[in-house]
């Protein structure tokens, strides 16, 4: 779901040796999140301003990010992840009730989406939305031979084959062949799941790659002419090439918020709530926005953002679309195998 921060293997090794000594409230916070998920500066002007130092590392998947926090091979203060995996963190027991008193410019966020939130959070009690949005389908209008594309149905067309990129993530993926055969995207029907599996392997010989944060960039330099992304890289793509349009198709998709979280092993509990309210001040929150173009949930933000991205669908979504969209929920142990299975199966043909 993002672009990508490369950090040194010998940075990520220093983190797991010295996380496994720290302990108390110290000036520091160890961040985990999605690669380049915010700006730069907005880290250095945090530690200016508290004289906390912040230590970064990143991870590309929700589901690589949670073992290591499930077995705590290394210790991080805040995480940023997705909402499905904030559900089964904390069912598990591996995060931290927030202090929210410690975190005031969480009024700065817009109720309608707090609300969606509790879905899978109630109360919004152990989260705090970051960034929202959808996937969709981004496209090149001169390689599409004039088509018409607003289904998912475009994704199996036999006329693009080779210009197809396709997500390299099984609840993604899944989602997307699930939604075009009109089931629901959190579906536990083995049936229903395994035929979604079997179109996505049909529609696997026309796939040019399986791929995520490189996705936008095999679009922008017409490597491929069709395929799936999530909104925020409209932008990026759409300054790299004027002939990407980027739609969510008609049977629905996916809605996503990642939001904030602090785990139970956090030794700087403080400093993340710290952290985290201020990633949610207005002229942060705009700074970030700035940086990846993402839709961001802070309305206080929203208000100085130039209209131009306000009132493009492919940056801010409308209510309209978010309704026909759905989050995905953590499922039981069982079907995350099932689902596990078969997208390797799909994978391995």
């Amino acid at each position: 779901m993002k672009k990508k921060l490369i950090l040194g293997s010998l940075l990520a090794l220093i983190i797991v040796i010295m996380t496994g000594c720290r302990s108390g409230e110290n000036g520091e916070v160890y961040v985990y999140s999605y690669g380049d998920y915010y700006d730069p500066e907005v880290v250095a002007d945090f530690e200016a301003e508290t004289g906390i130092r912040v230590i970064q590392d990143t991870y590309d998947t929700a589901e690589e990010m949670y073992p290591v926090i499930k077995n705590g091979s290394a210790e991080y203060d805040v995480v940023c992840t997705s909402d499905y995996m904030i559900s089964k963190m904390k069912d598990e027991d591996l995060l931290y009730k927030l202090d929210k008193k410690n975190i005031k410019n969480i009024k700065n966020l817009d109720a309608d989406y707090m609300k969606m939130a509790e879905e899978y959070d109630p109360g919004n009690e152990y989260s705090v939305p970051y960034i929202v949005g959808v996937s969709g389908i981004l496209y090149n209008k001169k390689m599409v031979k004039g088509k018409n594309i607003d289904s998912w149905d475009a994704l199996w067309d036999p006329d693009f084959k080779n210009n197809i990129v396709m997500q390299d993530s099984v609840r993604d993926a899944f989602a997307i062949s699930l939604m075009r055969l009109g089931y629901s995207p959190n579906t536990t029907n083995p049936k229903e799941i395994e035929e979604a599996k079997n179109a996505l392997k049909e529609q696997k010989k026309l796939v040019y790659k399986y791929a995520n944060d490189s996705a936008r960039d095999l679009l922008a330099d017409k490597s491929a002419a069709i395929g799936v992304v999530w909104n925020g890289e409209y932008i990026y793509t759409h300054d790299l090439n004027k002939d990407v349009e980027f739609v969510v198709p008609k049977e629905g998709s996916e809605f996503f918020i990642d939001s904030w979280v602090v785990p139970k092993r956090a030794k700087n509990k403080r400093n993340a709530e710290r952290f985290i309210n201020y990633m949610c001040k207005a002229k942060v929150a705009k700074q970030n926005f700035d940086y990846i173009y993402y839709t961001i949930p802070n309305s206080t933000a929203i208000k100085t953002i130039p209209s131009k991205y306000v009132s493009n669908p492919a940056v801010f979504p409308s209510k309209e679309t978010i309704a026909r969209c759905t989050l995905l929920k953590n499922l039981d142990p069982d079907t995350t195998k099932l689902y596990s299975d078969s997208w390797k199966e799909v994978k391995s043909k």
